[in-house]
Protein backbone atom coordinates (compact mmCIF):
# COMPACT_ATOMS: atom_id res chain seq x y z
CA UNK A 1 0.00 0.00 0.00
CA UNK A 2 0.87 3.56 -0.35
CA UNK A 3 1.79 5.99 1.65
CA UNK A 4 -1.17 8.90 1.62
CA UNK A 5 0.66 11.54 2.85
CA UNK A 6 3.45 11.58 0.32
CA UNK A 7 1.20 10.58 -2.82
CA UNK A 8 0.38 12.90 -5.33
CA UNK A 9 -1.65 12.23 -8.83
CA UNK A 10 1.37 13.21 -10.38
CA UNK A 11 3.04 9.66 -9.13
CA UNK A 12 -0.04 7.81 -10.19
CA UNK A 13 1.08 4.31 -10.85
CA UNK A 14 -1.60 3.68 -13.48
CA UNK A 15 -2.65 6.67 -15.45
CA UNK A 16 0.24 9.75 -14.83
CA UNK A 17 -0.33 12.56 -14.22
CA UNK A 18 0.10 16.51 -14.95
CA UNK A 19 0.82 17.76 -11.32
CA UNK A 20 -2.46 18.55 -10.25
CA UNK A 21 -5.05 16.18 -9.04
CA UNK A 22 -6.40 13.07 -10.50
CA UNK A 23 -10.08 11.80 -10.31
CA UNK A 24 -10.64 8.09 -11.28
CA UNK A 25 -14.28 7.07 -12.00
CA UNK A 26 -14.23 3.37 -11.02
CA UNK A 27 -17.31 0.62 -11.43
CA UNK A 28 -17.47 -1.33 -8.60
CA UNK A 29 -19.23 -4.31 -10.93
CA UNK A 30 -22.93 -5.88 -9.25
CA UNK A 31 -22.32 -6.78 -5.78
CA UNK A 32 -19.93 -9.11 -5.15
CA UNK A 33 -16.40 -7.88 -4.31
CA UNK A 34 -15.14 -10.90 -6.77
CA UNK A 35 -15.99 -9.29 -10.05
CA UNK A 36 -14.18 -6.16 -9.27
CA UNK A 37 -11.93 -5.75 -11.75
CA UNK A 38 -8.04 -5.60 -10.75
CA UNK A 39 -7.88 -2.35 -12.30
CA UNK A 40 -10.48 -1.12 -10.58
CA UNK A 41 -8.15 -2.45 -7.19
CA UNK A 42 -5.22 -0.75 -7.96
CA UNK A 43 -6.94 2.33 -8.35
CA UNK A 44 -8.51 1.70 -4.86
CA UNK A 45 -4.97 0.84 -3.61
CA UNK A 46 -3.79 4.33 -5.03
CA UNK A 47 -6.43 6.58 -3.97
CA UNK A 48 -6.46 9.36 -0.98
CA UNK A 49 -10.27 9.54 -1.24
CA UNK A 50 -12.08 7.50 -2.19
CA UNK A 51 -16.19 8.57 -2.27
CA UNK A 52 -18.65 5.40 -2.42
CA UNK A 53 -22.06 4.42 -3.37
CA UNK A 54 -24.80 2.46 -1.42
CA UNK A 55 -24.89 -0.40 -4.05
CA UNK A 56 -20.78 -0.96 -3.27
CA UNK A 57 -20.02 -3.48 -0.56
CA UNK A 58 -18.12 -1.39 1.61
CA UNK A 59 -15.21 -4.56 1.70
CA UNK A 60 -13.97 -2.89 -1.06
CA UNK A 61 -13.02 -0.16 1.06
CA UNK A 62 -9.79 -2.61 2.65
CA UNK A 63 -8.09 -2.08 -0.99
CA UNK A 64 -7.62 1.47 0.30
CA UNK A 65 -7.38 1.53 4.07
CA UNK A 66 -4.79 4.83 4.25
CA UNK A 67 -7.28 6.97 2.07
CA UNK A 68 -10.57 9.21 3.25
CA UNK A 69 -13.33 7.10 3.07
CA UNK A 70 -16.69 9.54 2.26
CA UNK A 71 -19.73 7.47 1.72
CA UNK A 72 -21.96 9.73 -0.81
CA UNK A 73 -24.99 7.00 -1.35
CA UNK A 74 -28.28 7.21 -1.23
CA UNK A 75 -30.84 4.84 0.53
CA UNK A 76 -34.55 4.15 -0.23
CA UNK A 77 -34.61 7.92 -1.34
CA UNK A 78 -32.42 9.43 1.61
CA UNK A 79 -29.27 11.16 0.07
CA UNK A 80 -26.35 11.62 2.50
CA UNK A 81 -25.11 14.13 -0.18
CA UNK A 82 -26.71 15.47 -3.46
CA UNK A 83 -25.12 15.60 -6.48
CA UNK A 84 -24.18 19.30 -6.73
CA UNK A 85 -22.22 18.27 -3.26
CA UNK A 86 -20.62 15.10 -4.41
CA UNK A 87 -19.29 17.14 -7.59
CA UNK A 88 -17.96 20.21 -5.13
CA UNK A 89 -16.18 17.58 -3.07
CA UNK A 90 -14.56 15.89 -5.82
CA UNK A 91 -12.72 18.95 -7.29
CA UNK A 92 -12.14 20.17 -3.65
CA UNK A 93 -10.17 16.80 -2.86
CA UNK A 94 -8.24 16.72 -5.35
CA UNK A 95 -7.89 20.47 -6.33
CA UNK A 96 -5.27 19.57 -3.17
CA UNK A 97 -3.15 17.40 -5.17
CA UNK A 98 -4.78 14.13 -4.36
CA UNK A 99 -6.10 11.05 -6.27
CA UNK A 100 -9.83 10.71 -5.83
CA UNK A 101 -11.52 7.69 -6.27
CA UNK A 102 -15.52 8.04 -7.43
CA UNK A 103 -16.76 4.10 -6.53
CA UNK A 104 -19.83 3.33 -8.34
CA UNK A 105 -21.68 0.09 -8.60
CA UNK A 106 -21.91 -2.00 -11.97
CA UNK A 107 -20.59 0.14 -14.72
CA UNK A 108 -20.18 3.54 -14.27
CA UNK A 109 -20.82 4.78 -17.52
CA UNK A 110 -24.37 2.66 -17.62
CA UNK A 111 -27.20 4.74 -15.57
CA UNK A 112 -24.67 6.26 -13.44
CA UNK A 113 -23.27 9.68 -13.32
CA UNK A 114 -19.81 8.97 -13.92
CA UNK A 115 -19.59 10.98 -16.99
CA UNK A 116 -21.20 13.73 -15.44
CA UNK A 117 -18.72 14.07 -12.80
CA UNK A 118 -15.82 13.42 -15.38
CA UNK A 119 -17.23 16.34 -16.93
CA UNK A 120 -17.15 18.76 -14.07
CA UNK A 121 -14.07 17.56 -12.99
CA UNK A 122 -12.43 18.62 -16.31
CA UNK A 123 -14.42 21.61 -16.13
CA UNK A 124 -11.88 22.84 -13.23
CA UNK A 125 -9.24 21.55 -15.08
CA UNK A 126 -8.67 18.43 -12.87
CA UNK A 127 -7.22 15.26 -14.60
CA UNK A 128 -9.71 12.34 -14.91
CA UNK A 129 -9.54 8.48 -15.97
CA UNK A 130 -12.37 6.15 -15.88
CA UNK A 131 -12.28 1.75 -15.43
CA UNK A 132 -14.46 0.22 -16.58
CA UNK A 133 -16.82 -2.33 -14.32
CA UNK A 134 -18.72 -5.08 -15.05
CA UNK A 135 -22.30 -4.22 -15.74
CA UNK A 136 -25.38 -5.36 -13.56
CA UNK A 137 -27.77 -5.68 -16.70
CA UNK A 138 -25.67 -8.20 -18.07
CA UNK A 139 -23.97 -10.47 -15.61
CA UNK A 140 -26.50 -10.47 -12.81
CA UNK A 141 -29.02 -12.00 -15.40
CA UNK A 142 -25.57 -14.01 -16.52
CA UNK A 143 -25.07 -15.54 -12.99
CA UNK A 144 -28.39 -17.15 -13.47
CA UNK A 145 -27.86 -18.56 -16.31
CA UNK A 146 -29.75 -16.03 -18.07
CA UNK A 147 -27.99 -14.72 -21.48
CA UNK A 148 -29.35 -11.57 -22.89
CA UNK A 149 -28.52 -12.60 -26.36
CA UNK A 150 -29.18 -16.16 -27.46
CA UNK A 151 -28.97 -17.91 -31.08
CA UNK A 152 -32.41 -18.49 -32.34
CA UNK A 153 -34.05 -16.35 -28.98
CA UNK A 154 -32.89 -12.72 -28.93
CA UNK A 155 -30.67 -11.06 -31.73
CA UNK A 156 -30.37 -7.75 -29.22
CA UNK A 157 -30.90 -6.81 -25.86
CA UNK A 158 -31.81 -3.36 -24.44
CA UNK A 159 -31.16 -1.98 -21.55
CA UNK A 160 -32.97 0.95 -20.03
CA UNK A 161 -33.72 2.46 -16.80
CA UNK A 162 -37.25 2.44 -15.73
CA UNK A 163 -37.16 5.49 -13.99
CA UNK A 164 -36.28 8.40 -15.52
CA UNK A 165 -34.89 12.29 -13.71
CA UNK A 166 -38.61 13.11 -13.77
CA UNK A 167 -39.10 9.64 -12.15
CA UNK A 168 -41.74 8.64 -14.82
CA UNK A 169 -41.42 5.56 -16.67
CA UNK A 170 -39.11 5.70 -19.93
CA UNK A 171 -40.27 5.84 -23.34
CA UNK A 172 -38.27 3.69 -24.64
CA UNK A 173 -39.96 0.91 -22.92
CA UNK A 174 -42.82 1.34 -25.21
CA UNK A 175 -40.46 0.94 -27.95
CA UNK A 176 -38.68 -2.08 -26.39
CA UNK A 177 -42.18 -3.89 -26.13
CA UNK A 178 -42.49 -4.16 -29.88
CA UNK A 179 -39.60 -5.74 -30.48
CA UNK A 180 -38.18 -9.32 -30.49
CA UNK A 181 -35.23 -8.36 -28.10
CA UNK A 182 -34.23 -8.94 -24.59
CA UNK A 183 -35.41 -6.16 -22.43
CA UNK A 184 -33.37 -5.35 -19.18
CA UNK A 185 -34.55 -2.89 -16.99
CA UNK A 186 -32.85 -1.26 -14.26
CA UNK A 187 -34.42 1.02 -11.75
CA UNK A 188 -37.60 -0.28 -12.86
CA UNK A 189 -39.83 -2.45 -9.41
CA UNK A 190 -42.04 0.82 -9.40
CA UNK A 191 -43.07 1.19 -12.40
CA UNK A 192 -43.27 -2.40 -12.51
CA UNK A 193 -47.36 -2.63 -13.49
CA UNK A 194 -46.53 0.16 -15.95
CA UNK A 195 -44.17 -1.97 -17.50
CA UNK A 196 -46.16 -5.39 -17.98
CA UNK A 197 -49.28 -3.45 -19.07
CA UNK A 198 -46.87 -1.98 -22.34
CA UNK A 199 -46.02 -5.53 -22.89
CA UNK A 200 -49.14 -7.12 -22.64
CA UNK A 201 -50.56 -4.45 -25.17
CA UNK A 202 -48.05 -5.80 -27.68
CA UNK A 203 -49.92 -9.34 -27.26
CA UNK A 204 -46.69 -10.57 -24.72
CA UNK A 205 -48.73 -12.20 -21.82
CA UNK A 206 -46.77 -15.56 -21.83
CA UNK A 207 -43.16 -14.26 -22.40
CA UNK A 208 -40.74 -15.13 -19.34
CA UNK A 209 -39.70 -12.42 -17.35
CA UNK A 210 -37.34 -12.45 -14.63
CA UNK A 211 -36.53 -10.22 -11.52
CA UNK A 212 -33.79 -10.56 -10.03
CA UNK A 213 -33.03 -8.53 -6.64
CA UNK A 214 -29.51 -7.75 -5.15
CA UNK A 215 -27.89 -9.77 -7.65
CA UNK A 216 -24.42 -11.64 -7.35
CA UNK A 217 -24.33 -10.76 -3.29
CA UNK A 218 -25.47 -13.31 -0.50
CA UNK A 219 -28.94 -11.67 -0.16
CA UNK A 220 -29.80 -12.50 -4.09
CA UNK A 221 -33.70 -13.29 -4.54
CA UNK A 222 -35.29 -14.19 -7.89
CA UNK A 223 -39.01 -14.50 -9.18
CA UNK A 224 -39.63 -16.35 -12.37
CA UNK A 225 -43.05 -16.08 -14.37
CA UNK A 226 -44.47 -14.29 -17.46
CA UNK A 227 -45.22 -10.86 -18.16
CA UNK A 228 -49.13 -11.87 -17.26
CA UNK A 229 -48.09 -13.61 -13.80
CA UNK A 230 -44.74 -11.89 -12.81
CA UNK A 231 -46.69 -9.38 -10.25
CA UNK A 232 -47.83 -11.92 -8.63
CA UNK A 233 -44.48 -13.42 -8.52
CA UNK A 234 -43.44 -10.62 -6.35
CA UNK A 235 -45.83 -10.45 -4.42
CA UNK A 236 -45.29 -13.97 -3.33
CA UNK A 237 -41.37 -13.66 -3.23
CA UNK A 238 -41.39 -10.07 -1.43
CA UNK A 239 -38.89 -8.87 -4.32
CA UNK A 240 -38.16 -5.03 -4.13
CA UNK A 241 -35.49 -2.81 -5.05
CA UNK A 242 -32.43 -3.06 -6.08
CA UNK A 243 -33.51 -5.20 -8.71
CA UNK A 244 -33.13 -6.09 -12.74
CA UNK A 245 -36.14 -6.83 -14.59
CA UNK A 246 -35.23 -8.87 -17.80
CA UNK A 247 -38.11 -10.09 -20.36
CA UNK A 248 -37.61 -11.82 -22.84
CA UNK A 249 -37.05 -15.85 -24.46
CA UNK A 250 -33.66 -15.53 -23.06
CA UNK A 251 -35.37 -16.46 -19.21
CA UNK A 252 -36.58 -20.20 -20.75
CA UNK A 253 -32.28 -21.09 -20.83
CA UNK A 254 -32.51 -20.88 -17.12
CA UNK A 255 -35.14 -23.57 -16.79
CA UNK A 256 -33.61 -25.51 -19.74
CA UNK A 257 -30.31 -25.67 -17.60
CA UNK A 258 -31.55 -26.65 -14.45
CA UNK A 259 -33.37 -29.55 -16.28
CA UNK A 260 -30.06 -31.11 -18.42
CA UNK A 261 -27.79 -30.65 -14.86
CA UNK A 262 -30.10 -31.12 -12.16
CA UNK A 263 -28.73 -27.95 -11.02
CA UNK A 264 -30.79 -26.21 -7.88
CA UNK A 265 -30.70 -22.39 -8.79
CA UNK A 266 -30.86 -20.23 -6.17
CA UNK A 267 -34.70 -19.11 -5.70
Amino acid sequence: MINNSKHQSKNHPLFGGTGGGLLTVVGAGPGNVDLMTIKGIKALQSANVVLYDALVDANLLMYAPQAEHIFVGKRKGCYRYQQEQINELIVQRASQGLHVVRLKGGDPFVFGRGAEEMEYAAQHRLEVAVVPGISSATSVPALQHIPVTKRGASESFWVITGTTKEHKLSKDVAFAAQSSATVIILMGMSKLSEIMALFKKQGKSETPVAIIQEGSTENEKIGVGTVASIEKEVEEKQLSNPAIIVIGEVVRHREKIRNLTGLKAKM
